[in-house]
């Protein structure tokens, strides 16, 4: 983890980039899709679920949810990702939730620049590395 500066713009600009953002896309694709099969079952989304940290209160300290309200959140967010609702997310569909919820990232954060602290192979943290690449040359 690090501590990097980031608003909105970084995020869209990310976004908006289809060879970085696909790429970036396939790639943590091919990471969870443990089997091999093309498609991403439940099981197999819970890394990328529990990725989003959505029980983190604050710097760091996570609360001791529910067991049952746990498991309805995680299967709330993986029905948000199946869009054709058949029990596992094919590579289109967890790029376009992806990008959704990368676009409301950026909708919320706005174009002020706010210090986070990313993992590093988080999307966002892609996002910050292709910001400052296109900066160093130009």
């Amino acid at each position: 983890m690090s501590v990097e500066v980031l608003d909105g713009a970084t995020i869209v600009s990310f976004v908006e980039d289809e060879e970085a953002f696909n790429n970036s896309i396939r790639n943590r694709f091919a990471h969870l899709d443990t089997d091999h099969d093309g498609l991403l079952s439940y099981a197999e989304m819970m890394q990328e679920l529990k990725s989003l940290r959505v029980f983190e209160t604050h710097f760091g300290i996570d609360e001791k949810p529910d067991p049952e309200e746990l498991a309805s959140v995680y299967n709330s967010l993986f029905v948000q990702f199946d869009h054709d609702s058949n029990g596992t997310v094919d590579l289109e569909e967890f790029k376009e939730e992806t990008k959704q919820m990368m676009l409301a990232m950026a909708n919320g954060l706005g174009f002020l620049p706010v210090q986070m602290v990313l993992e590093e192979d988080s999307f966002l943290m892609k996002a910050v590395e292709k910001e400052f690449t296109a900066k160093a040359a130009a």
